[in-house]
């Protein structure tokens, strides 16, 4: 039974949980107004303070939980209640991937309009250690919690912090005690870094000041190999600093085989230096999805989960059901990952990207893998379909799309309805926006099936693979 003194701003309430919803937020409702709280699932009963109104909705911070969820789980890290990393490890594994599932459900019925079956999302082999890259952030700010601010004789000592951003927050960094998305060797070598630094007075990054030395460490794993990376950015070229510290870690962690130094020296926050420095060994790592093999440089995109992009892609050439002597054009290719994997059934696949290093990078991993019947081209989807470049590359049997998080535009929506290609497979990382394409699209296709992927665990992101075939 939920009750409320009042739905302004600032106002307590206590709330039971019905489901889970948008960014994985728990959302009760009082007089039929929806309630969004973060940190809850279905069936907790919580107290909470509504920190913003809306028209149609209100959001509130979670004061108290009064009941538990019978499903309700201790979070294996300490830091889940308040790291933006891993928000739904209070949540089961079999029931996030539930959630998840119900989550692309209510797209396609909700916005895309469809009935268009959608099957049980597909689980990650591993839910916890599955992430092939962290990037962890260095600073000279850390985050304070409430309970440290009013905890009795407090001090501020907040002076060098190694871990992730605070949600929200680009200034604050939550140092970190631990960490169980990457390999435990991750963690662990940023508190090396940590303590060598603090004990060799090498300051962390001040991003106000614009000074100081150590910005980010950055860890690439194989899924496949032994490889072992270690990039380490710094706001100033400082060789001899660089490699006495690299000294210490492969002394340390004699996993590494390569440590590469990124010099950032702009004011941007990002963990792309301008310059980079190859400290130890070959400078990037290896790693294989499928049967293809990648060399993975520092700053290179490489799908973050390696054995569920194997899955993910496995869905999206079963969809795309290929014969002998189809075409395949294979849209916002980035590095080309999916389209090597479709070339192995296609008789020609030709990938397209905005992004000049992503290009550039496919030809790489294409010739690095000696296939010789995939082509790739940079341009702008919605300006690239021209009668001349159907010409040169052959009118397209299977086209696939893999837009980023805001979808694809709307005039390659209409483009891509016009073309009337025989089969479509949309391969989305937000199953909204790509509701919202096939809202349109499905006037010309038939939405046949939806398969959720789950690339996240322990989040409330999901990717969703769709199958599309021309109407008769």
């Amino acid at each position: 039974m939920s009750s409320a003194p009042g739905l302004k701003k600032g106002a307590e309430i206590t709330l039971t949980i019905e489901g889970a919803a948008f960014k994985g937020k728990g959302v009760g409702k009082i007089d039929g107004l929806a309630i969004f709280v973060p940190g809850t699932m279905p069936g907790d009963e919580v107290r909470a303070r509504i920190i913003k109104r809306k028209k149609s909705y209100r959001e509130a911070k979670l004061l108290e939980i009064i009941s538990p969820s019978p499903d309700r789980i201790s979070p294996k890290c300490q830091h889940a209640p308040v790291c933006g990393g891993c928000s739904w490890q209070h949540v089961p594994y079999s029931r996030q991937l539930e959630f998840k599932t119900e989550q692309v459900t209510d797209h396609i019925r909700r916005i895309a309009g469809l009935d268009t079956p959608v099957l049980p999302a597909l689980g990650s082999e591993r839910d916890f250690y599955y992430r092939n890259k962290m990037e962890f952030s260095i600073s000279n700010k850390r985050w304070l919690t409430e309970e440290e601010i009013k905890s009795e004789g407090f001090v501020d000592d907040s002076g060098f912090a190694a871990g992730l951003h605070a949600p929200g927050r680009f200034d604050k960094i939550l140092d970190l005690n631990e960490c169980h998305l990457q390999r435990e060797e991750s963690f662990q070598i940023l508190q090396f870094v940590k303590n060598y630094c603090i004990n060799h007075g090498i300051e962390p990054f001040d991003v106000f000041q614009k000074e100081g030395f150590l910005r980010h460490i950055m860890v690439r794993t194989s899924h496949h190999t032994e490889d072992f990376m270690v990039n380490i950015v710094t706001f100033r070229d400082e060789p001899e600093t660089i490699q006495k510290l690299s000294e210490a870690l492969r002394s340390a962690f004699p996993v590494i085989t390569t440590i590469v130094n990124n010099v950032n020296d702009q004011h941007n926050p990002t963990a792309i230096g301008r310059y980079e420095h190859v400290i130890y060994g070959p400078g990037y790592i290896t790693d294989r999805i499928g049967d293809f093999n990648f060399k993975i440089h520092p700053n290179a995109f490489f799908q973050t989960n390696t054995a569920q992009a194997e899955h993910l892609y496995e869905v999206a050439r079963n969809y795309a059901d290929l014969k002998d002597g189809e075409i395949v054009y294979d849209l916002y290719c980035g590095v080309g990952t999916l389209s090597l994997f479709m070339s192995q059934k296609a008789h020609k696949v030709l990938g397209i990207e905005l992004v000049d290093v992503a290009v550039e990078n496919a030809k790489y991993n294409a010739a690095e893998n000696n296939v010789q019947n995939v082509s790739f081209i940079k341009g702008d989807m919605k300006d690239v379909f021209t009668p001349e470049m159907v010409q040169e590359y052959g009118t397209p049997d299977v086209l696939i799309t893999d837009p980023p998080r805001s979808g694809m535009h709307p005039d390659v929506v209409e483009r891509l309805c016009e073309l009337k290609v025989p089969k479509m497979v949309y391969v989305s990382c937000d199953s909204s926006t790509m509701a919202r394409d096939l809202s349109v699209l499905k006037n010309v296709y038939d939405v046949v099936e939806v398969q959720p992927v789950d690339m996240f665990p322990q989040t409330y992101h999901v990717e969703a693979v769709a199958k599309l075939r021309l109407k008769k």
